[in-house]
């Protein structure tokens, strides 16, 4: 791994508000020179009010990161879903129910019962003729994942992932990472169609929580970086992360993504490409890939998972 310099950053990392549109304090769309497959929209909502969303081609997983919101659902052929999702206190607290709408749909959400703030996350859909349909996915139904060990531990939440959701393109998975950890780690990638990878871009937006009671700024870091087998896709990015920020990854080495020793971390991430299978499967990098050796007899960290409270 080279010495990083972010000299990348101005293009691949939106602190919060830089990226604003409209009703939404963050949207990540093909509006974004080199950005196609993968979309991110974030609105923080006063209650009764609401966004809406015209997909287009678009397929849509509403998730609520704090509040809980009502979910209205057109779907392409005129077919009209309404349900009110509980969601959940702050990120930290648990998984959350999500609602996923197909190509085409029009989306509408509503804040219930006071102030929401909510991703819409979003993917191209062209791989199927034909949109997948409305499903709403319990809190219940979320598989949570401890993954690896030590200070590597993290907690993973893959309601978005094709063992529980049928979905035409779009990855979706919450992880959280406890304050000193690092996670996306060994680095990986997911850059190219081969038996190993899929070629997938990738959203991190990130939360914090702060865990010192001195109230010491809450940050996290996020490292991506070029492979030497791809000289032609050079990518240099060091990124300090607060909460509502976002690090794009459209190809190359990514990882670790660490949390402070005084803020927990949380990242939502958003994956989708062009490939005809729906799949995520990752390369690590070799140099860094013997740590998952080292940790072998190491227990996970017992302040995981956040989802049992803390």
């Amino acid at each position: 791994m080279t010495t990083g310099t972010g000299r990348d950053n101005e293009r691949w990392v939106f602190p919060k508000g830089a990226a604003a549109q409209g009703d939404y304090a963050t949207v990540i769309d093909a509006g974004i020179d080199g950005w196609q497959h993968t979309m991110l929209r974030v609105a923080e909502i006063s209650e009764g009010a609401s966004v809406t969303h015209d997909s287009g081609v678009e397929e849509t997983i509403v998730v609520p990161l704090n509040g809980s919101v009502r979910v209205e659902v057109t779907d392409e052929d005129g077919t009209a879903h309404d349900i009110v999702l509980a969601g959940r206190a702050h990120v930290f607290a648990s998984a959350t129910d999500v609602a996923y709408a197909g190509r085409g749909a029009v989306v509408r959400v509503t804040a219930e019962g006071g102030p929401a703030r909510v991703a819409l996350t979003g993917a191209r859909a062209t791989k199927l003729a034909a949109p997948k349909p409305f499903r709403h996915i319990r809190a219940d139904e979320v598989p949570i994942e401890i993954r690896g060990a030590g200070t590597s531990s993290r907690e993973v939440r893959s309601f978005g992932l094709p063992e529980v959701l049928d979905a035409d393109s779009i990855l979706v998975c919450e992880v959280i990472t406890p304050a000193g950890n690092w996670s996306s780690w060994p680095p990986h990638k997911h850059d190219t169609e081969t038996d190993e990878e899929t070629h997938l871009e990738e959203i991190y937006y990130f939360e914090l929580q702060p865990t010192d009671p001195r109230g010491t700024d809450p940050v996290g870091y996020q490292r991506v970086y070029g492979s030497n087998e791809q000289p032609e896709r050079p990518i240099d990015v060091v990124a300090e992360g607060r909460s509502g920020d976002v690090v794009l990854v459209p190809y190359g080495w990514h990882g670790p993504a660490m949390a402070a020793p005084t803020a927990d971390l949380y990242y939502l991430n958003v994956m989708a490409g062009p490939g005809a299978e729906r799949a995520w499967r990752i390369c690590m990098d070799p140099a860094h890939v013997w740590v998952r050796d080292a940790w072998s007899d190491l227990p996970p960290d017992p302040r995981l998972p956040f989802t049992a409270g803390r």
